[in-house]
C-alpha cells in the first residue's frame, strides 16, 4: 500500500495528544472530586463494567478519527483478481508470397476467409485484435469486441514486400501485454525504444516491469493464431520469438497456407518459388504447447 498524499500522515501524531490530553482531564477531574466529597461508595455502586462503559464513546471517537486522517492520505494498493476477459490476436501474413494461387483462390484471400468465419464462432465476450506483418509488422485493429471493425480492418489488408514472421509474433505479444515494457524497436531492429528525455510531452515511458517466465501454455485468457505461409525472410527468428511468447504462458496455434510444393509467382519484374513452411510452424505451435493447423 502506498500513500498520494503521504504529508497527511504527520497529522495522525495528534492522536497520542490526544490520548494524553484525555488522560490529564480525567485525572483532574478525579482530584477535583474527591477535593469536596469522597465518592468511594458511588463508585462501588457503579462497579467495574460502568466505569469502563465511559471510555467506549472516546475510544471510538478517536478511532475513527485516526481512519479519517489515513484516509485523508489517499492510500492506493493494487489488487490483482481473476478475470473472465479472454483475447485472441491475429498475426496474419500479408507478404507477396501470400498472392500464390496453390490455395485457391489465392493464399491471401483464403486467410481473410479463414479469419472471417473464426470470429463468427468466436464468443461474443473475447476481444480480438489484428497483427499484419510483411517486412515489419504493426497492430490493424486493437483488440476489440466489434466484429464489424474486426472485418473491416481484414478487407484492408494489401500485400507487401518481406515475411517476418518474427516480428509478427513480438508485435502480437506486446499488443497483449502492453503495459510490460516490451521494447519491440530492440527486438525487431536492434535499436532501443525513444527514451524518456525525448518522450512526446506530457508522455512519460512506461517502466518495464520485473518479468518472471512461467509455464508454457499457462496463461488460459489469451492466445495467438499465425496465418501465414511460414517462409520467413527477414526481420527476427520466429523460433527465438516463440520462445519469448511461452515465456508469458500464451499459445500459438499456427495456420499454414499453401503447399509443400510451392508456386513461382512473379511481381514487379521478379520472380521466386514460394513453398509453405510447415516444418517452422510445427516447431512455433511445440515450443507454445499450441498446435499447427493446415
Amino acid at each position: 500500500m502506498t500513500f498520494q498524499w503521504p504529508l497527511m500522515l504527520w497529522a495522525v501524531l495528534a492522536i497520542p495528544a490526544l490520548i494524553a490530553l484525555y488522560v490529564f482531564i480525567l485525572r483532574r477531574k478525579k482530584q477535583a472530586a474527591l477535593r469536596y466529597a469522597n465518592l468511594g461508595l458511588v463508585r462501588e455502586a457503579l462497579g467495574v463494567g460502568n466505569r469502563l462503559r465511559r471510555h467506549i464513546p472516546p475510544a471510538l471517537f478517536l478511532l475513527a478519527l485516526t481512519l479519517l486522517l489515513l484516509a485523508t492520505a489517499r492510500p492506493v494498493a493494487t489488487v490483482t483478481l481473476p478475470t473472465q476477459q479472454e483475447t485472441v490476436i491475429l498475426a496474419m501474413d500479408v507478404s507477396g508470397s501470400m498472392r500464390a494461387t496453390d490455395v485457391q483462390p489465392n493464399r491471401l484471400e483464403a486467410a481473410q476467409a479463414a479469419a472471417k468465419a473464426f470470429l463468427t464462432e468466436l464468443p461474443e465476450r473475447t476481444k480480438v485484435g489484428i497483427v499484419a506483418f510483411a517486412a515489419t509488422a504493426s497492430v490493424v485493429q486493437a483488440p476489440t469486441l466489434s466484429r464489424e471493425d474486426l472485418v473491416a480492418a481484414i478487407d484492408r489488408f494489401q500485400l507487401q514486400r518481406g515475411t517476418a514472421t518474427g516480428s509478427g509474433l513480438i508485435v502480437a505479444l506486446a499488443t497483449l501485454f502492453p503495459d510490460a515494457g516490451i521494447d519491440i524497436s530492440q527486438l525487431i531492429y536492434g535499436r532501443p525504444a525513444q527514451s524518456e528525455s525525448n518522450a512526446p510531452i506530457g508522455q512519460a515511458k512506461k517502466p518495464k516491469e520485473d518479468f518472471v517466465p512461467v509455464a508454457p501454455g499457462s496463461n488460459h485468457s489469451a492466445a495467438i493464431i499465425l496465418l501465414t505461409d511460414g517462409q520467413r525472410t527477414t526481420g527476427p527468428d520466429a523460433l527465438q520469438a516463440a520462445k519469448m511468447v511461452a515465456e508469458r504462458g500464451i499459445r500459438v496455434y499456427t495456420v499454414g497456407f499453401g503447399t509443400k510444393e510451392g508456386e513461382t509467382i512473379g511481381f514487379e519484374g521478379w520472380s521466386m518459388r514460394v513453398r509453405l513452411d510447415e516444418e517452422s510452424l510445427k516447431r512455433v505451435a511445440e515450443i507454445t504447447q499450441g498446435e499447427y493447423f493446415y
